[in-house]
């Protein structure tokens, strides 16, 4: 009885996902009738942070990319792509010896002739080095520092132990 029950619901999932798949690679029409989420372009588009350093990283989101696309500033960074999907993301990296000043960016889709933009700054200067913790050694001062405190630590676990030792020959 219990295999039976257990045949029936894996047959209903499996019924069930397969009657949703056809409804899920539905492609909407785009202008003029062809397949692409729509294709009606990119819409919404942001970054941030607004003002970053050279050399520094920024975030790029778009509406209305569904086949993703990709994101461009000429002199500013290389062109990166645009993740597929409902809101598409980019990081993009902005060149050492971009010049500082307000930029524009162009952010196309893989199914739309039309092309958006969005201002961002670039800031003279690099950025704080964060994230570089564990990368440098320690220096000879702290070797010899540390060194000294797990010998003395040894030292005094040596003694414990000899201490709390019962003594030979006492009864």
């Amino acid at each position: 009885m219990r295999a039976f029950r257990a045949l029936v619901v894996t047959a209903a999932a499996f019924a069930a996902v397969g009657l949703s798949a056809p409804l899920a690679a539905a492609d909407p029409p785009g202008p003029g009738g062809t397949g692409g989420f729509g294709g009606s372009g990119p819409s919404n588009v942001s970054v941030n942070p607004f003002a970053v350093h050279q050399g520094s990283t920024m975030q790029v989101s778009a509406s209305g990319c569904g086949r993703g696309g990709s994101v461009s500033s000429p002199g500013n960074f290389p062109p990166r792509d645009l993740s597929p999907g409902s809101i598409g993301f980019a990081t993009v990296r902005i060149n050492n010896h971009a010049s500082p000043g307000n930029k524009t960016l162009q952010v196309k889709c893989n199914d739309s002739p039309l092309v958006a933009t969005a201002r961002f700054r670039v800031l003279d200067g690099n950025g704080a080095q964060g994230g570089l913790g564990g990368s440098f050694g320690p220096s000879a001062a702290e070797t010899a520092i540390g060194g000294g405190l797990v010998g003395t630590a040894a030292i005094g676990a040596g003694i414990h132990v000899m201490r709390r030792r019962p003594a030979r020959g006492r009864a």
